[in-house]
């Protein structure tokens, strides 16, 4: 590709609203251009290096016996019903209405769509296992689209379904996507860890999130050197020792104006995590008490999650005074644990004396004990681990770091299945209801994390496997025969050899050039200058390590060619 002719609109400043690196330098190198909040074009740079990462997608599922189709993107109201995602998605699933009246979704995700295809054509066991995927677009509306193409309305994303007879075979194949999850990521040139993780909206009991390893990530891992590794939104962690404190009778204290625990805490001369904080929430209709100790924040994840999966909001303070009869900041377990659900996170430990709101005005009780004063016969994993936490399994301090998600997969079993009728018939001749897995990739998220990971002051780095050129050829001046006939011959003789490249043969100097090939960061760049071409040599520069090695001209095409096949630059 000749840089003349392509489409490469660079930009020497850097947008105003980028705040992530990829969105930076995806947008100065002319990959990437806004439209709206969350709306983006891919340019043909962009483009070319998502098709690198969907093409070693391809291949490894492939390989593992998926194959590919196309579902559409606008899909029928009836069929998210028929789930329940209609009505516990949520605000990000973009509705749409049609001339007729009739209500569609823009696809986020299309369990219901396959599983639709799947229950009108699987009959017998001898159809299963079946794993299906597609490549395409998706849309979610957010509620603040920000990071480029980390946290888009638009993007591009792989999704897939497998279908089993049992549970034995979902295993199967979940560990066959787990294996080409970690083959493709490690194709891309990430560093990455994979964790237990939230199913959110799409559901599930077990699933793992591929997370790549960058500061700039949204989330937080929590791991250790047991292998043990959690998103935030799922981590555990090991508890302390049970305390035994000598029992006092609970009493009322007088706190007014004191709403806030650290508030409450100084007022009373006791630290924060002697506090109970006590949050009033709605789940499907109903009200839910959540406590906590108060030293710890609630994860709202983790509750859904307990609750099935139900969309959950804070109460109202009008709520608040109307179901516990205390204002905001006042709100206690006692009294409403016999008629308000109540979930007890582990960490608030028998043994201790507990402060906790009064559920009335400018009033908190003091020395409450668990199993005296009130039952806690609910207990869920609802706190947020922090730093400082021991690990769950070999009580080592967790390490915390921060990733970017770019792959998930979920262990469905019957959640879609069930309530959508897809049934198959067992050797027997008995009905049984299909077990499903699913499993997603997010393409242009995937080409945003390796720029996160992979880049410097000067512009992208990329791995040769997905970089849009494999060579950056580069005569200093292009007036000068010599040059432009030695770098038109070798980038010639690069292509003929499959390889990808683009030739720089603009009439600009050479300051521009030089800075340009750093900032588009091919992995490899040839210069061909008067002086080199002088001794018969040209510069052959790794963009990752900087390295230039002079080489003969007659060996140039040879050496190139050698130096991308060892880095994985099959595209």
């Amino acid at each position: 590709m000749r840089f003349s002719q392509a489409f490469i609109p660079t930009l020497k400043e850097d947008p105003a609203d980028a705040e992530l690196v990829s969105h930076r330098l995806m947008t100065r190198a002319g990959m990437l251009r806004k439209h709206a909040a969350g709306i983006y074009s891919l340019l043909p740079m962009g483009w070319r290096a998502a098709s690198n990462v969907m093409r070693i997608v391809r291949e490894e599922l492939d390989r593992e016996g998926a194959q590919e189709l196309s579902l559409p993107i606008l899909m029928p109201s009836e069929l998210w019903k028929e789930s329940g995602r209609w009505e516990k998605y949520g605000k990000e699933l973009f509705r749409q209405r049609d001339r007729h009246d009739r209500d569609y979704a823009l696809g986020p995700t299309h369990e219901e769509a396959v599983v639709d295809l799947v229950r009108s054509h699987v009959r017998s066991y001898r159809d299963l296992p079946l794993n299906l995927y597609q490549i395409g677009v998706k849309f979610r509306d957010e509620v603040r689209p920000r990071f480029g193409l980390m946290r888009a309305r638009e993007f591009l994303m792989k999704d897939g379904y497998s279908f089993h007879a049992d549970d034995s075979s979902l295993e199967e194949g979940y560990e066959a996507m787990r294996r080409a999850y970690t083959a493709i990521f490690r194709r891309c040139g990430l560093s990455f860890v994979v964790v237990e993780a939230d199913s959110g909206a799409i559901g599930g009991d077990v699933n793992h999130e591929f997370m790549v390893t960058a500061e700039s990530g949204e989330s937080e891992v929590f791991s250790s050197a047991c292998g043990y590794a959690a998103s935030a939104e799922s981590a555990k962690f090991a508890l302390p020792p049970s305390p035994h404190e000598p029992e006092a009778p609970m009493a009322e204290r007088e706190t007014p104006g004191k709403k806030t625990v650290d508030e409450v805490a100084a007022f009373l001369g006791v630290t924060s995590d002697r506090l109970l904080k006590t949050l009033v929430f709605w789940a499907g209709g109903d009200p839910v008490l959540a406590v906590v100790p108060g030293d710890r924040e609630l994860n709202e994840a983790k509750l859904s999650r307990y609750l099935g999966g139900a969309p959950v909001r804070l109460a109202t303070a009008a709520e608040i005074e109307q179901l516990t009869g205390g204002p905001v900041g006042f709100t206690g377990p006692v009294g409403l644990e016999s008629r308000i659900r109540t979930l007890w996170d582990p960490s608030v430990q028998d043994g201790k004396n507990w402060v906790a709101g009064g559920n009335k005005k400018d009033v908190h009780l003091v020395n409450l004990r668990i199993g005296r004063d009130v039952k806690a016969t609910e207990r869920a994993d609802i706190a947020t681990a922090r730093r400082g936490d021991r690990c769950p399994r070999c009580g080592d301090e967790l390490q915390v770091s921060r990733g970017i998600e770019v792959g998930h997969i979920f262990k469905l079993g019957v959640r879609y299945s069930d309530p959508m009728g897809a049934r198959y018939l067992d050797p027997s001749g008995a009905e049984k209801t299909i077990t499903m897995g699913t499993y997603g990739i997010g393409i242009t998220r995937t080409v945003a994390a390796v720029i996160e990971q992979s880049h410097d002051e000067n512009g992208i780095i990329w791995p040769m496997p997905i970089a849009p050129f494999h060579v950056h050829v580069l005569p200093v001046n292009q007036k000068h025969d010599a040059s432009r006939e030695t770098a038109e011959k070798i980038a010639g003789d690069l292509e003929k050899r499959g390889l990808a490249v683009l030739y720089d043969d603009r009439d600009e100097r050479p300051g521009t050039k030089f800075k340009d090939a750093d900032l588009l960061g091919m992995p490899l760049r040839v210069t061909v200058g008067e002086r080199g071409l002088a001794d018969g040599i040209v510069e052959l520069r790794d963009r990752k390590t900087g390295g230039v090695e002079k080489v003969p001209v007659g060996e140039a095409v040879e050496t190139i060619a050698k130096r991308v096949e060892a880095a994985g630059g099959d595209n």
